[in-house]
């Protein structure tokens, strides 16, 4: 016991220029929530990209939050479930708090109306359910728990059952929330991997490893000497951001949904839809990133 109390309090540091190892690229896609728009441009253009590449190991880690809040979480459920396992990809995917609650749903009705608040109606919607009107009735949440159970292919119900809670490659260590400050990553409980927030971001304490996650969304992604925050917020936002590390170099490709603009036709006012946008960028090396840029 004190032997585990010293290790915990030992000081740990970030290492100072995070790779992966040779001849491995990873890519980590950030919470997608239901746009299936954007999800598939930017697989497919990550495909590509790995096809350009000679690595021996290409790695591509979802984040999780696959489901909620945006119109497409079946389809999206649908798409990642059919992934192929026979083209050189490994993809990794992470269960998110959504996932989490969805597949409470499906064992205990009764937090139908809790996941319904943050999103989870959604969901049904695109499975063809409606929320009941009125949110106390059990056993019209038990009846829509069976309907969905039902509805769900068993691609879908094996992908669920599936997901991982944690991924790490050199570096780098993948999870969908953060990690507990002060804990170490190996030991890090599934809760905090879920669900941790304000203790995980307002702490300046670094990990043994660069922490790449998703759950907290922001405009801009995030990175300082101990993570890399990639949710901005797809669902309302329209962008989707993946982050593509190869030794020490660190990229960002984001699918950007298309602009409604008004239609100069002779027919008159309308909608004119243009396609999926992909960007690049780069993010700053860490010494020139500051805690305080946050």
């Amino acid at each position: 016991m004190f032997h585990k109390l010293l290790k915990r309090r030992t000081p740990v540091r970030a290492p100072e220029s995070p790779r992966v190892p040779a001849g491995v690229v990873v890519w980590a896609i950030g919470d997608i929530h239901g746009r299936d728009d954007l999800l598939e441009p930017i697989v497919d253009a990550i495909r590509a990209d790995l096809q350009t590449m000679d690595d021996d190991r290409k790695i591509v880690v979802f984040l999780g939050d696959y489901v909620d809040r945006g119109p497409g979480s079946r389809a999206v459920l649908k798409f990642l479930a059919g992934l192929p396992s026979d083209d050189g990809v490994e993809w990794r995917f992470l269960k998110g708090n959504h996932e989490e609650t969805m597949a409470k749903f499906l064992r205990d009705p009764s937090v139908g109306a809790q996941w319904c608040e943050y999103g989870g109606d959604a969901t049904l919607r695109s499975f063809g359910l409606r929320p009941p009107d009125m949110r106390h009735r059990a056993e019209a949440w038990r009846h829509l728990s069976s309907d969905l159970n039902h509805k769900l292919g068993a691609e879908e119900r094996d992908f669920l059952a599936n997901l991982e809670m944690r991924v790490a490659v050199g570096d780098y260590f993948f999870a969908h929330a953060g990690a507990r400050p002060g804990e170490p990553l190996e030991s890090q409980a599934d809760e905090d991997l879920l669900w941790i927030r304000g203790t995980f971001l307002r702490s300046e304490q670094e990990f043994e490893k660069v922490v790449v996650h998703g759950h907290t969304p922001t405009a801009e992604v995030h990175a300082d000497r101990r993570r890399i925050g990639i949710d901005t917020r797809a669902y309302e936002s329209g962008v989707l951001t993946a982050l593509r590390l190869k030794g020490e170099e660190r990229r960002i490709l984001q699918a950007v949904a298309p602009q409604v603009m008004p239609d100069a036709g002779d027919a008159g006012p309308g909608v004119r839809p243009h396609a999926v946008a992909l960007r690049w960028a780069d993010i700053p090396a860490v010494a020139d990133l500051r805690l305080d840029d946050a």
